[in-house]
């Protein structure tokens, strides 16, 4: 045997009280097991073990040994599984988490590609505008948008995102396009009804970044039934870029203002809890919202 099987002999004996159990464990018989830690002993030039005829117990330096021995089996354990993991078929259940906006106009669609490339996998999706503790709610991975504060959590940054102004033909139609920010007071702005970032729309000024606090007739709690309001020419909103491309192709809304757009500091993010080990399932996820989002987002305004 090599030196760390001696070393794991060693451990069986400490953890099983004695040698036969180790022997036991091991399918080895008692003499070899002791044969093997008496080698151990005799190369490290100490004792490890006192022996009486019905216990052992661990000298001072066999206790220093043992320490550092089970700390090392565990990294090797632990190396060998992640070896393994990088072959294994990703099964059982993913639990994800996104913005409410996120998950219906962006990840949903799309879900099906993911689901249909791993059958043995299921999908659990929450949505939520609201942080959520990923550790204790259980979430694999959850699905962020903005700037990321400081956290324990492993952050993964996927994709840039815009936001852009937009409104329906119709609505044009009756009151007139804005041809600059200023010119939104004159309009109906539709706004969320809670405290929020979506409702101060920035815009490029000639000394710098412009906050607008926009007015309208109505207020919504969740920011995706924006884009219903704006599609039934209600007023103008101001959304990420990936709620409204389908309907910027479509003709159903029109972007405007995007000469004045900033360009914010606000990315998609996967983040997920630590760990020594990343699960199949969440490596597969997080390289497969690479491969649909990263490489060529499809909410591109630009290419519209």
């Amino acid at each position: 045997m090599d030196r760390t099987s001696d070393m794991a002999v060693f451990a069986a004996v400490v953890d099983g009280g004695g040698f036969s159990a180790a022997a036991r464990g091991l399918g080895m018989t008692p003499s070899a097991v002791s044969k093997l830690v008496s080698r151990l002993e005799d190369r490290l030039g100490a004792r490890l073990l006192n022996r009486t005829t019905r216990s052992i117990s661990l000298t001072e330096e066999g206790r220093t040994y043992f320490e550092r021995a089970v700390t090392i089996l565990e990294e090797i354990a632990a190396a060998e599984l992640a070896v393994r993991e990088l072959h294994a078929e990703p099964r059982g259940v993913l639990k994800v988490n996104a913005s409410t906006a996120f998950g219906r106009y962006a990840l949903v669609p799309n879900i099906h590609q993911f689901l249909d490339r791993y059958p043995e996998l299921s999908v659990q999706c929450t949505l939520s505008d609201s942080m959520v503790d990923l550790v204790g709610e259980g979430v694999d991975v959850g699905l962020r948008i903005g700037t990321l504060t400081d956290s324990s959590l492993i952050a993964r940054r996927l994709v840039p995102v815009r936001r852009v102004v937009a409104g329906s033909p119709a609505y044009f139609e009756r009151h007139g396009i804005p041809q600059k920010p200023e010119d939104l007071v004159d309009h109906n702005c539709l706004r969320v009804s809670f405290e929020t970032s979506i409702n101060r729309w920035e815009f490029k000024g000639p000394d710098g970044p412009r906050l607008f606090d926009v007015a309208g007739t109505l207020e919504v709690n969740d920011a995706s039934l924006l884009y219903d309001a704006a599609l039934a020419g209600v007023g103008l909103i101001r959304v990420t870029e990936f709620l409204v491309w389908e309907a910027f192709r479509d003709g159903r809304l029109v972007a405007v203002l995007q000469d004045y757009e900033t360009q914010e500091d606000r990315n998609v993010f996967a983040v997920y809890p630590p760990g020594r080990h990343q699960a199949p399932k969440v490596r597969a996820f997080i390289d497969w919202l690479v491969e649909r989002f990263v490489k060529n987002p499809p909410w591109n305004v630009d290419r519209l």
